[in-house]
């Protein structure tokens, strides 16, 4: 049976790449430290598939300060996606908990994966190292990276921190998201504030003209090509993960609003600081190397994520609880991923 560690594990996009892991017949170890970013609630609901799953066990705990080696025991993949998210708090007092949770977090977790001979580490970069960029679509080697926020500098530094583990021979896989959205979205992105504010007929926070565009990417696909770099026989240190489905902001909410039924009630604000015009990914590398390709259409993934709010909205009586455990029952933890333990 093949083990991982995951990372992040009740994060949007942790929480669906450990559910495949655990489909596909993996054993998973979840790790996540319900940082105050957004309601541990919604965290914990995004876990609510795997409740009483037997090979899946989690551990709550902050990668910057426990001892990582009793969780690497006998894991021959990890995948880090815990770290701290969002553009705008990353600057000012806010970069502090950046540098600690998005580097350090990091760097400790590759120094431990190194020590327990893991056999890799695939881990979650992003399309913000691009910055704006001169030429589009980004290419992972020949478009220079220049982060115009303090959150894609963390990231910047952590392809640094991954490339002088992969010298000294550790298999890292870098995974550079392009703007992922779908279920159980963070409630601070804007699609997941646009389908809230549409079913309650509130008013939108529409920054800039609505004429910036991103490479959308559904969580489906996200996680398939995660999951395709942890198998992969000789992977590229980096590669970008973009739907191939790029819309401005205008046009993702004429899409809702015609899914939806309703009219969008738009705040019109100044461009956020950090915010970049455009992405767009080439994928070429990623088709090549792991024989991935985004799947969803922009408009079925959108559907999807409006639908996934609406059933929120009526299960949010229901809470999810697993077991809080300590850094001491780390070993035991493992003992119950890796054989039929249970949580919940």
């Amino acid at each position: 049976m093949k083990r991982a560690l995951v990372t992040g594990a009740a994060g949007f996009i942790g929480s669906h790449l450990s559910e495949r892991l655990v489909a596909e017949g993996w054993s998973v170890l979840g790790v996540d430290a319900f940082t105050p970013y957004y309601d541990r609630a919604d965290k914990l609901a995004n876990l609510g598939a795997l409740r009483g799953a037997p090979r899946f066990a989690l551990v709550e705990d902050d990668l910057t300060t426990m001892d990582l080696q009793p969780l690497l025991r006998d894991v021959g993949t990890v995948f880090h996606l815990a770290a701290q998210p969002g553009v705008g708090p990353s600057f000012g007092e806010g970069f502090a908990r950046y540098t600690s949770d998005n580097m350090l977090g990091t760097q400790r977790v590759l120094e431990a994966a190194a020590a327990a001979g893991c056999g890799r580490v695939v881990w979650a970069s992003s399309s913000s190292v691009y910055g704006d960029a001169e030429a589009y679509p980004t290419v992972e080697d020949s478009t220079p990276t220049r982060p115009r926020s303090p959150y894609g500098v963390t990231k910047r530094a952590c392809e640094d921190l991954a490339a002088i583990y992969r010298r000294g021979g550790l298999s890292t896989v870098g995974l550079r998201y392009f703007t992922v959205y779908g279920p159980r979205q963070r409630p601070d992105m804007a699609m997941r504030k646009l389908c809230e504010a549409l079913l309650d007929g509130a008013p939108f926070p529409l920054y800039g003209d609505g004429s910036q565009s991103r490479d959308f990417t559904h969580v489906a696909d996200a996680v398939d090509a995660t999951f395709r770099a942890g198998l992969a026989g000789e992977p590229a240190p980096i590669y970008n993960v973009g739907g191939g489905h790029e819309a401005t902001l205008s046009e993702v909410v004429a899409l809702l609003e015609e899914l939806s039924g309703a009219t969008a009630v738009l705040d019109r604000r100044p461009s956020q600081t950090g915010d970049v015009r455009r992405t767009a990914a080439d994928t070429t590398r990623a088709h090549a190397d792991l024989g991935w390709e985004p799947s969803i259409a922009l408009r079925e993934g959108l559907r999807s994520q409006l639908d996934w709010v609406k059933a929120r909205r009526r299960a949010l009586a229901g809470t999810v609880r697993f077991p809080r455990r300590s850094r001491a029952q780390a070993g035991d933890v493992q003992t119950a991923a890796s054989g039929g333990g249970r949580i919940g």
